[in-house]
């Protein structure tokens, strides 16, 4: 199958079996992954708040925000990733702060895997 985008042209009630034929409109939200569905309705259910999106799905503040560029970008939105560049680089240069940190014996794995994992 190629990438085009599908028409529905079918609509069947599978309580009464009434079928309509023709083309029918989709939504945005027809585009999205079933992963990135999911992520919405995560994301909806927190209002929004990236804290809680973190700790539901397990994941970090930048992946939540590389999710959420991802579908910001399927629905057909133009997407800044400037900001999330920065933000990128910043949260790479504390990795690297922490684990220089370890290394020098100046806090333990414990302390460093917590610190890793809070940002």
């Amino acid at each position: 199958m190629c990438s085009g985008e599908l028409t529905v042209t079918r609509l069947h009630c599978r309580h009464c079996d009434t079928t309509l034929e023709g083309r029918f409109e989709t939504t945005r939200f027809a585009r999205l992954t079933p992963e990135q569905l999911d992520f919405v309705a995560v994301f909806l259910k927190s209002r929004g708040n990236i804290k809680e999106v973190e700790r539901e799905l397990s994941i970090s503040y930048p992946t939540v925000r590389a999710r959420l560029d991802s579908v910001l970008a399927a629905l057909g939105f133009q997407v800044d990733r400037s900001g999330a560049e920065e933000e990128n680089r910043i949260k790479q240069a504390r990795r690297k702060e922490l684990l220089d940190r370890l290394n020098r014996g100046e806090i333990t794995a414990e302390e460093a895997v917590a610190a890793l994992k809070s940002l």
